[in-house]
């Protein structure tokens, strides 16, 4: 049984790979999990491998979700695509960036932010 915060998690990571697939992207992977930690979305934007983290707020009053993705969460990002990439041995030709997806919610709609390539390891 899921809690309220992972009913809504998973509701963004839904929102945000719709988003990325009528971008003409394809859905590599979806929670990738290992010991480093956990990778929201990995999608292939054509021969670039894109690791994606998910940040929804349902208020902005103390920043986007974008702002979340401090410097902590980056090396835990770039140490799990590392863990990825070595275990997937056909992604290793492929360069790779990471993205975030901030997605804020009103009463009246939500609203998506794609940052591409967000940040550089």
């Amino acid at each position: 049984m899921l809690t309220s915060k992972q009913r809504i998690g998973k509701h963004a990571e839904d929102m945000a790979c719709q988003y990325l697939l009528k971008q003409k992207m394809i859905l590599m992977q979806r929670n990738y999990r290992c010991r480093q930690g956990e990778i929201d979305l990995i999608m292939l934007d054509a021969e670039q491998l894109v690791f994606v983290e998910v940040r929804y707020r349902r208020n902005t009053k103390f920043g986007s979700g974008a702002e979340t993705v401090d410097a902590r969460k980056q090396r835990k990002l770039i140490t799990a695509a590392s863990h990825y990439l070595q275990k997937h041995d056909t992604s290793s030709t492929r360069t790779s960036r990471f993205d975030v997806i901030s997605i804020s919610a009103t009463a009246k709609e939500s609203k998506i932010q794609w940052i591409k390539d967000a940040f550089q390891t």
